[in-house]
């Protein structure tokens, strides 16, 4: 007993770095996006394409995700994870510095994005599989309160840019960005030194082929395609709705709408890392399911503003479990997926969060601008959760 206490004890400088590794994440996803009307007016950046950023971003960790899964194991988790991290302080950096020094400033922003966005998606594919591989007890809460530092670094990266700019003005957006590089960059020596498992051992994991073959992996991938979606179509709208639901400006929009469910997102996963023992994870993630229909619904269909925000604050809450819930489900059911299987749920995942404020945008726009149609449409993906969640149920009782 008092052994494998030391044995965990060993693992928390790994826990650690990959808490900081999803701290990371969240900075590179959520600092661009709070420049945008900078870009626009220092270098006349349209906005049309500063859309193309967050685009970019997605696509290429997309592209990550698929090609992580045939070199990962090959070249070894410790030089990839720490790649990450010198990728993404690299990016962050090259943020700052590019668009003053090229011709084209929109070219230097976009070529800083791929550079952090390869981190990320590097990040994404490797940081649960790490945490997964430790020797603990009660994996799925510690995979649930790994994910919430996502939502706490996205909250820090949006509290702490606002206030920098409110202190320091706007115009030294620069100085913050290589503020944030610092991050990844400690945690580049972190994971250089931090005890490190492999998740199966050489040959034990199912050959790609073979894992392709499994339908449960694709019940698992389906899974994930739809908790990245009921996530973000909510997540990327959040601070619009915000703002033309309740006549605010864009300031409040985004403390109000991005923070209150990136809060709410991280509220579920502490709980659930604190209760996941006494907790069954499939009817968890089912209820949460339901209770993020139910916020669809009431976000999209209310006559009232404020009841309209519950619903959005509410929604983080629910989708909190699902995307760590539906990693830890793959992992018990499929022990042997390795680090494929990692890589293909993180795919599945993005492509989720990257259709659905398409969809979301796309169906606001046929209605004549109405945000809440958008919203109503993308009800669809946690119902289908509801369904997939039932059908892994029986599958799994057979």
């Amino acid at each position: 007993m008092e052994f494998h206490m030391i044995e965990t004890r060993k693992y928390q400088k790994t826990l650690a770095a990959c808490y900081l590794g999803f701290v990371t994440q969240a900075i590179t996803a959520n600092f661009a996006p709070l420049l945008f009307l900078t870009f626009q007016n220092t270098y006349g950046i349209s906005l049309e394409k500063l859309a193309l950023i967050p685009a970019v971003f997605y696509l290429t960790q997309l592209l990550i995700d698929l090609v992580a899964a045939r070199f990962v194991d090959k070249i070894g988790y410790r030089t990839c994870v720490v790649t990450s991290q010198a990728i993404s302080a690299a990016g962050l950096v090259l943020l700052a510095v590019l668009p003053e020094i090229l011709p084209v400033p929109f070219s230097g922003i976009l070529i800083a994005v791929v550079f952090y966005a390869i981190g990320s998606g590097l990040a994404e594919v490797l940081v649960s599989p790490i945490v997964e591989a430790c020797p603990f007890e009660n994996k799925e809460g510690r995979m649930s309160l790994l994910h919430s530092f996502y939502c706490w670094g996205a909250v820090g990266v949006i509290l702490g840019s606002t206030l920098f700019f409110a202190v320091f003005g706007i115009e030294n957006w620069r100085i913050l960005a290589l503020i944030w590089a610092l991050i990844p960059l400690v945690n580049v020596f972190q994971f250089l030194t931090c005890p490190m498992e492999r998740l199966v051992e050489d040959g034990e994991g199912l050959p790609l082929r073979k894992l392709l073959r499994l339908p449960l992996l694709w019940m698992m991938i389906l899974l994930m395609i739809c908790s990245g979606a009921s996530e973000t179509a909510m997540a990327q709208w959040a601070s619009a709705f915000t703002e033309s639901a309740l006549g605010v400006s864009k300031t409040i929009g985004d403390l109000a709408g991005p923070c209150l469910f990136a809060v709410f997102m991280g509220i579920s996963r502490i709980l659930y890392g604190k209760m996941s023992e006494k907790l069954n994870l499939t009817r968890t993630m089912l209820l949460s399911s339901l209770l993020c229909v139910a916020c669809y619904l009431l976000t999209s269909l209310s006559s009232l503003p404020m009841l309209g925000l519950v619903g959005c604050a509410l929604c983080g809450f629910s989708v909190g479990i699902l995307w760590p819930g539906t990693i830890s489900l793959s992992s018990q059911k499929c022990p042997n997926g390795g680090t494929a299987m990692f890589a293909f749920l993180a795919l599945a995942g993005d492509l989720g969060g990257t259709i659905a404020p398409e969809i979301v945008g796309s169906v606001s726009e046929l209605a004549g601008g109405n945000l809440k149609t958008g919203l109503l449409a993308a009800a669809i993906f946690p119902i289908l959760l509801v369904a997939g969640l039932l059908a892994a149920q029986r599958f799994s009782g057979r």
